[in-house]
C-alpha cells in the first residue's frame, strides 16, 4: 500500500509541474492576436484571400452585426442632434462618393474591413484550411460555439459527398507522426487553440469506416474473448441488446478489455511486455509480483486530461514491436516529451480493440448521442432526397407526338410569309370592286 502511495504522489508531482510546463509564456498582443485568427495559412490575409466570395461576404456580414449588438447606446444634447440632422440634409461635397450603406465593393475592399473586425470580434474566430483526399482543400470560417457536428454539415454542403456517419475531422501532427479523429460533439476552435503558433498540424476531412464501429458491431468489445468466428455469427437483434444493455442503462458499461501489450520506457527505445486493464477512470497495469485483482493493480494514466491517437511508422522510428502503435498525451503537448505516453499492440484488430474501447471510456454515453444525432441526419438527407425524386416523378411527361393545331399554326404563319407569285390572276366577269 506504501508503495501504491507514493507512486501516487509521485505522479501528482508530474502532474503539477506538467500543469506549470503547459502554462503558456506571456506573448505580446500582435503575436496572440495573429495565432487567433487563421489555421493552416501563413498569416491571415492569405487565408482571407482563400474564402469564397459568399462565405467572405457572410464573415463581414457577422462581424458587423456582432459590433452593432455590443455598441453601447449614447444619449447626447439636443443641440448636438440638431447639428446633425442639419449636416446630414445639406448635400453632400463634391469629392465625397456615397456608396450604398457604405459597404465595401471589390474583394480587396471587403478583406481590409474583416481584417478590421476581427480584431475587435468579442467571439473567436478562425478561418481554417480543411485539407480533402483528393489533395484538394476547402477555406471554412468558423467561431469558437461551433461543434465539430456542424462543422462537418458546412463541409458536407461545400463537398456534396454522401453525408456518411463516417465522414471525420482529424487532426495531424508531422513531428510525432500520430493522428486523432475529433469527437462530433467538441468545439473546434478550442481544440486548435492548443497548437503551437508555427505549427505544420493539418485538418483533414476524411471517411473512417472505425468511427463508430462501438455501435455497428458492439460485440467486438462486450463479447471480446469469444472466437472471431462466433462474433461475425451474431445477427442485428443482438447487437441492438448489447447496445441497449451497455448505454441504455443508467450508467455505462466500459468494456472489461485486458491484455499483454507493449510499453515504451521514458527516453529509450526499449519496450517492455506488460499486462494492462481497462477501467472506466483510466489504464491499469499489473506490477511485477503482483496478481489482476483490483487490489494489486497500479495506475498507469488517466483519461480525464489526456486524448487517445493513433501513430505512424512507429516501429521504425521507436523500434517499436509492431507499427500497431496508439499514444496518450495532453492536447497541448505538441512536441516529444517524458509524459507521453506510448503503447503497442500485436495486431491491428488488437489495436483497434484498445483504442475504441478507451474512446468508450473516455466519452461515455456522449459518443453514443453523436452516434444517434449522425444516424438521425443522414436519413433525413435520405428521406429528403426520396421525396425529391417522388414528387419529380408525379410531373406529366412532355409528349413527344407533335400538336397537330401547332403544326397547323405553323404551316399558316409559313404560307404568310411566303413571297407573292409573279403573275396575279384577273378578277372574274361581274366582279366590282368595293
Amino acid at each position: 500500500m506504501d508503495d501504491i502511495d507514493g507512486m501516487f504522489s509521485h505522479l501528482l508531482g508530474e502532474i503539477d509541474s506538467l500543469s506549470q510546463s503547459l502554462q503558456p509564456a506571456e506573448l505580446s498582443q500582435d503575436s496572440q492576436r495573429e495565432t487567433t485568427f487563421s489555421i493552416g495559412f501563413t498569416d491571415l490575409n492569405e487565408s482571407l484571400n482563400e474564402l469564397e466570395d459568399h462565405d467572405l461576404d457572410a464573415l463581414v456580414a457577422d462581424l458587423g452585426s456582432e459590433l452593432a449588438s455590443e455598441e453601447p447606446i449614447r444619449t447626447e444634447p439636443c443641440a448636438v442632434i440638431q447639428e446633425s440632422e442639419l449636416e446630414a440634409a445639406l448635400p453632400p461635397p463634391p469629392n465625397r462618393i456615397q456608396s450604398p450603406r457604405n459597404e465595401p465593393q471589390t474583394k480587396t475592399d471587403k478583406i481590409r474591413l474583416a481584417l478590421e473586425k476581427l480584431k475587435e470580434a468579442k467571439v473567436r474566430k478562425l478561418i481554417i484550411k480543411v485539407m480533402l483526399s483528393d489533395g484538394g482543400f476547402k477555406t471554412l470560417m468558423v467561431d469558437e460555439r461551433q461543434t465539430v457536428r456542424e462543422v462537418l454539415d458546412k463541409l458536407f454542403e461545400k463537398t456534396h459527398c454522401d453525408r456518411g456517419v463516417d465522414w471525420s475531422l482529424s487532426e495531424t501532427n508531422p513531428e510525432l507522426q500520430i493522428e486523432r479523429s475529433f469527437e462530433d460533439h467538441e468545439h473546434l476552435v478550442e481544440l486548435l487553440s492548443t497548437w503551437s503558433r508555427h505549427s505544420e498540424n493539418q485538418i483533414h476531412f476524411v471517411s473512417r469506416p472505425q468511427k463508430y464501429v462501438m455501435f455497428t458491431d458492439p460485440q467486438l468489445f462486450y463479447m471480446w474473448k469469444m472466437k472471431k468466428r462466433c462474433l461475425s455469427e451474431v445477427n442485428h437483434q443482438a447487437r441492438e441488446l448489447l447496445i441497449k444493455e451497455h448505454f441504455g442503462g443508467s450508467a455505462l458499461i466500459v468494456p472489461d478489455l485486458e491484455g499483454m501489450l507493449h510499453l515504451k520506457e521514458d527516453g529509450k527505445k526499449v519496450w517492455k511486455p506488460r499486462y494492462f486493464v481497462l477501467r472506466a477512470s483510466g489504464i491499469y497495469f499489473v506490477p511485477k509480483g503482483k496478481s489482476k485483482m483490483s487490489s494489486d493493480l497500479a495506475c498507469f494514466v488517466h483519461f480525464e486530461k489526456v486524448n487517445i491517437y493513433t501513430t505512424s511508422n512507429y516501429k521504425q522510428k521507436y523500434r517499436a514491436p509492431t507499427d500497431f502503435c496508439f499514444m496518450l498525451k495532453h492536447p497541448c503537448i505538441q512536441k516529444e516529451s517524458p509524459y507521453i505516453k506510448l503503447l503497442c499492440c500485436d495486431d491491428e484488430h488488437t489495436l483497434l480493440l484498445w483504442v475504441n474501447a478507451i474512446r468508450i471510456a473516455k466519452y461515455g454515453k456522449v459518443l453514443y448521442k453523436n452516434y444517434q444525432a449522425a444516424v438521425q441526419r443522414t436519413s433525413n438527407v435520405h428521406v429528403s432526397h426520396k421525396a425529391g425524386d417522388k414528387s419529380n416523378s408525379h410531373i406529366p411527361q412532355t409528349s413527344q407526338r407533335p400538336d397537330p393545331s401547332l403544326t397547323k399554326i405553323a404551316d399558316t404563319e409559313d404560307y404568310m410569309y411566303e413571297p407573292p407569285p409573279g403573275f396575279i390572276p384577273p378578277p372574274p366577269p361581274g366582279y366590282l370592286p368595293a
